[in-house]
C-alpha cells in the first residue's frame, strides 16, 4: 500500500543509500562485478546494498550468481551463498553481514562457468518449441 509506514521507511532508506538510482542498478552492479571477479567493486556494492537494510534480497541473489555464473566451475559456490542465506534467515542483520560478504568475495573470486544455466536454457527451449514430445519407453 503506497504511503503506508513501511513503504515510507523504505522508500526513505532507498533515497539515503542509492540517492537517484534504483537498488536494482545497485544489485546489479554487485552481479556484474561478481561475473567479472572484481573484488573490490562487489563489495562496494554490497556495502550500499546493506546500508539500504536488504540483506534476505542481496542473499537471493548471490544464490542466483553463484548458480548462473560460478556453476559446475566450483559447486562449492553454492554451498557459500546457500550458507550465507542461511545466516540471513537464522541471525539476521547485522551479525549476518559478515557471512554475506564473504559469500561475495568468494563468488567474485571463483572461476566462472555458465554451462548449466545455458544448458537449461536451452532445455526449456526445446520443451517450449515441442511441448508434447513423447517420452521413449525404455525411460
Amino acid at each position: 500500500v503506497r504511503g503506508s509506514c513501511s513503504t515510507r521507511r523504505f522508500d526513505k532508506l532507498r533515497r539515503r543509500c542509492f540517492g537517484v538510482e534504483s537498488h536494482y542498478d545497485c544489485i546489479s552492479a554487485i552481479h556484474k562485478s561478481i561475473r567479472a571477479s572484481d573484488v573490490d567493486a562487489a563489495l562496494i556494492y554490497f556495502a550500499r546494498m546493506l546500508n539500504g537494510g536488504e540483506p534476505l534480497y542481496i542473499a537471493r541473489r548471490l544464490v542466483r550468481a553463484a548458480a548462473e555464473d560460478v556453476g559446475m566451475a566450483d559447486p562449492n559456490a553454492m554451498i557459500q551463498a546457500m550458507n550465507a542465506l542461511l545466516a540471513v534467515e537464522k541471525v539476521g542483520s547485522p551479525e549476518c553481514d559478515v557471512c554475506l560478504g564473504q559469500a561475495v568475495v568468494y563468488l567474485a573470486l571463483a572461476p566462472k562457468s555458465r554451462a548449466v544455466d545455458d544448458a537449461v536454457g536451452r532445455a526449456r527451449a526445446l520443451v517450449k518449441q515441442t511441448p508434447n514430445f513423447s517420452i521413449p519407453m525404455h525411460l
